[in-house]
């Protein structure tokens, strides 16, 4: 009887111990399951709000340096003056257009629009957009005046949209949308020069 209990015993503690040790198997294989998958929430994303943003404002920035190239051909009497409206025609209609496929694979709306926790000091008011007087006081204007006018508020508006790339690739996050701020930046500050050399010759 003694020797039956005792075999009975030895089976119940094989029996627990089989159970436990199947238990830390299964936790050991849930734990190395769990330690070998990544994070989704780690994964960059391809851009963020401030490629965003600057796509957005950048287009109405642009849009208004070609309503001011296009009033050129009928009141400019400087062939320099001419041709430079025609390159910045040129080079930022399809800027535009880059931008505004890239807002629309981001699921933006081309037109900009507030977003929380960004910095709108950086872009906006202070980009060198000119107000809606100083684009009528440029269509009165024609001839050596009109090139004046141009010129100077041109060089002022290019100087706002350097800003805007600078800190666009500061705080942007996409490749492209930065290497195309940086585009801007060599294109137009060679055009402030360019634009400079004509106030200079009168």
């Amino acid at each position: 009887m003694r020797k039956s209990l005792i075999v009975a015993g030895f089976a119940t503690v094989a029996l627990v111990a089989g159970c436990s040790g199947g238990n830390d198997m299964a936790g050991m294989q849930h734990n190395s399951t769990a330690a070998s998958t990544p994070a989704s929430g780690g994964q960059a994303a391809d851009h963020n709000d401030h490629d965003v943003q600057f796509a957005q404002e950048m287009i109405a920035h642009h849009q208004q340096a070609l309503d001011m190239a296009k009033m050129v051909p009928g009141k400019s009497t400087n062939p320099k003056v001419t041709d430079l409206a025609k390159r910045i025609e040129g080079a930022q209609d399809p800027e535009i257009k880059t931008m505004t496929a890239w807002l629309s694979k981001w699921g933006a709306s081309p037109t900009a629009s507030s977003m929380p926790g960004m910095d709108h000091g950086s872009m906006g008011s202070g980009n060198g957009m000119m107000t809606a007087e100083e684009m009528a006081k440029l269509g009165q204007a024609t001839g050596a005046e009109f090139d004046k006018m141009w010129t100077e508020m041109m060089i002022k508006h290019h100087e706002g949209a350097i800003a805007m790339a600078k800190t666009h690739i500061e705080k942007g996050s996409n490749a492209d949308s930065k290497k195309l701020a940086q585009e801007i930046i060599t294109a137009q500050q060679a055009e402030i020069t360019e634009m400079q050399g004509l106030l200079k010759q009168g």
